[in-house]
């Protein structure tokens, strides 16, 4: 057994998503929700799905010690950010290399780096002109949406699209393809905790 924790800042309708699909599953299981937001929508979906929801603040998720009691008191073995907005931590990235994932709603290098989230990508890459959009997972590293990328889906940029429209399709993207990927790696994992390239 293989146990998520999902990390959210927001209303977690990707962290809902994944947990659904791993549902009554004997091999993985999503085993904890945790957000720097106390009010963050992500808590009530969790309740409703019967996971239990933590909140930390941005300085004890940047010492790391406490957060990472939780997830050891939890036995998590991999990390999934789902619309998270904190630069993960030197400690979190010592203790789980590789496997720390992040889901970016363009395609990575373009759009990326600090404050670029949700909407403001969505605007960025309809006011650039582009004619495609999508997503990318990747490997998350001490840098903003530079780690090694995993995977990537393309949607159309329409004339005319609005930011609104736009992330309309990459959301679909995001629903389809994140729990999936996140699968993928998981069964690359070794049975005593070997990481293998995806």
């Amino acid at each position: 057994m293989i146990r998520l924790a999902l990390f959210a800042s927001g209303s977690g309708s990707n962290a809902e998503n994944i947990a659904d699909y791993f549902q009554n599953r004997e091999d993985v299981e999503v085993s904890l929700i945790l957000s720097n937001k106390r009010d963050a929508y992500v808590h009530v979906r969790a309740r409703r799905l019967g996971i239990p929801s933590c909140t930390f603040s941005k300085s004890e998720f940047d010492e790391g010690t406490a957060v990472l009691e939780l997830l050891r008191r939890h036995d998590i073995g991999f990390i999934v950010l789902a619309g998270f907005l904190l630069k993960v931590s030197h400690p979190l990235l010592e203790a789980y290399p590789r496997r720390i994932v992040n889901i970016h709603p363009a395609l990575l290098p373009k759009h990326g780096g600090k404050g670029m989230y949700g909407d403001r990508v969505h605007r960025a890459v309809v006011e650039a002109g582009e004619t495609e959009s999508g997503i990318t997972i990747h490997y998350v590293n001490e840098h903003y949406d530079e780690g090694d990328i995993i995977f990537q889906a393309t949607c159309e940029v329409l004339p005319g699209d609005t930011p609104e429209e736009l992330a309309g399709r990459v959301h679909a993207l995001e629903y389809t393809h994140f729990p999936r990927v996140i699968e993928a790696l998981l069964k690359k994992i070794a049975p005593r905790g070997q990481q293998f390239e995806f």
